[in-house]
């Protein structure tokens, strides 16, 4: 699945991931290839990423917006540290 994750002034990330977990207001959640169509508001916390060859990286946000559709996943974020 494609993820890409964009700040209000740059693109952070895009590529192909295995999983990607992030902190929805309502709790922590994780998408996975096939996943249900899902909009959902993203709290501050770390956005973990495991990329298809095991690669694992990890952001520090304050917030922001995901979607996901059809195996791509778009998180709109504020406050971005690596």
């Amino acid at each position: 699945m494609h993820l890409l994750i964009l700040s209000p002034d740059q693109q952070i990330f895009s590529g192909e991931v295995k999983s990607v977990t992030a902190p929805g207001i309502d709790g922590q959640f994780q998408v996975l290839n096939n996943h249900a169509a899902l909009v959902s508001a993203l709290a501050p916390g770390r956005i973990e990423v495991v990329g298809e060859n095991g690669e694992k990286w990890s952001w520090a946000i304050g917030g922001g917006f995901a979607e996901v559709l059809n195996n791509e996943i778009a998180l709109l974020v504020s406050g971005v540290n690596a």
